[in-house]
């Protein structure tokens, strides 16, 4: 029997471990947390199965000055931290080319293509089908040259097979009569997804997962090389116990970094913090997640609540949250939510694993091929998450490609 080691317990080593187990093998999974709190537990839940523009595209450069200066903006960053980042936004300005917009774009649509024929399976086998809900999303405008300026980018998704349907403000409404009369323009795509509760469904499932014969050890991991012998990867946990096995998996999220150089491999992985907000007793309702173009932000109707979610901050893993970014968030969804009660939420920070080009890492170390890399995935780590795993689980049994893996290999970053 096959012995893996799964590094991280978010949705994405979750799911990974979900296929191993199913092809047969054993799995061990290390978080120095398994059930603390982290990004697969606190996002808007939704399964963005649309998103296939990356964040960088052609002028966006000229808008972060703005954003930035903008206490309510969708960007914020650490003045201690910008000059480490520098690497990461000049390689985030070259991924926003026309002709990489459009490679990426690829890239992102044939992972995104495959999301519910991995997902719902996935959520069968272990008793949460029931926390899926297909109903679309709404993507909404106050402003309709707004919406013209993004016209480009839904042409690309329309082109990857993304069903988009343009909207009226009076057609917006009778779909979300929350919404306010400053919506002039709506787009329904009906793909998009969400589920009751990200953190019902994370807790769920690695329970089910421990039913089904998953190891779960709680230790810091801090070292990832190749045996002298068989089994082929030793994983070094920080009380310096080992951990033995065949092929190691590293799904650690925005912490992967680390772990990626001490293989020997390169990467540009920053944590990028998304912040939001719940109310337990919003006073509105919505049947679907509502995305706001103009201000970067959404709202889902989940199991516990509301929630506001969005903003960027770039300032690292070890700067502590700044939570007037959830109060931001509050004070604009109710802008475009009128008779919501936006007091008494409970706040969110989280740190995203960011890579400049969007596209997640997926694939063998560059230095060691018993080690596979399934990190990077930003916002869109719940919906490619069944998919990794997928993707994983074939590498790991030297099973035929399902996609082409260029796109996401570690060497993109040599």
């Amino acid at each position: 029997m096959k012995h893996v080691v799964v590094i991280g317990a978010g949705i994405v080593g979750l799911s990974t471990a979900h296929h191993l187990l199913k092809e047969g093998a054993k799995v061990t999974l290390i978080d120095r947390d398994p059930k603390g709190d982290k990004a697969s537990f606190g996002n808007a839940g939704g399964i963005a199965v649309t998103e296939v523009v990356p964040a960088s595209v052609p002028g966006l450069m000229l808008k972060v000055p703005g954003w930035l200066l903008d206490p309510l903006g969708p960007l914020a960053l650490r003045p201690t931290y910008a000059a480490k980042l520098i690497p990461w936004f000049l390689r985030f300005s070259k991924a926003g080319s026309a002709s990489e917009v459009k490679r990426i774009a690829a890239a992102l649509a044939a992972l995104n293509g495959r999301v519910y024929e991995d997902l719902i399976p996935l959520l069968a086998e272990n008793g949460l089908l029931g926390e899926l809900h297909q109903r679309g999303a709404l993507t909404v405008y106050q402003s309709e040259a707004a919406f013209k300026q993004d016209a480009g980018q839904w042409d690309l998704k329309r082109s990857h097979g993304i069903e988009v349907s343009v909207l009226s403000g009076s057609e917006t409404r009778e779909m979300e009569p929350a919404l306010s009369q400053s919506i002039n323009v709506g787009v329904f795509t009906p793909q998009w997804s969400h589920v009751n509760d990200p953190k019902v469904l994370v807790d769920q499932l690695r329970e089910s997962l421990v039913s089904r014969g998953l190891t779960i050890v709680i230790g810091d991991v801090t070292r990832v090389q190749a045996s002298a012998g068989h089994p082929s990867v030793t994983v070094t946990l920080a009380n310096g116990h080992l951990v033995l096995a065949d092929k190691a998996v590293v799904a650690a999220g925005a912490w992967s970094g680390t772990l990626v150089k001490s293989i020997g491999d390169n990467v540009l992985l920053e944590s990028e913090r998304g912040y939001n907000t719940t109310f337990t007793d919003p006073g509105v309702k919505l049947s679907r997640e509502v995305v706001f173009a103009e201000r970067h932000f959404v709202a889902t109707p989940l199991s516990c609540g509301l929630r506001i979610g969005g903003a960027a901050e770039f300032g690292g893993l070890n700067a502590a949250a700044n939570f007037k970014r959830s109060q931001a968030l509050a004070k604009l969804a109710s802008i475009y939510l009128p008779d919501l009660k936006a007091e008494g939420g409970t706040s969110w920070a989280g740190h995203r694993p960011a890579t400049p080009d969007s596209l997640p890492v997926i694939g063998p170390s560059a230095h060691n091929a018993n080690v596979v890399y399934a990190f990077g995935h930003g916002h869109l780590g719940l919906t490619q998450g069944a998919t990794t795993g997928r993707l994983v689980s074939d590498i790991v049994f030297d099973k035929p490609r399902l996609i082409d893996l260029a796109p996401y290999a570690i060497t993109r970053f040599n």
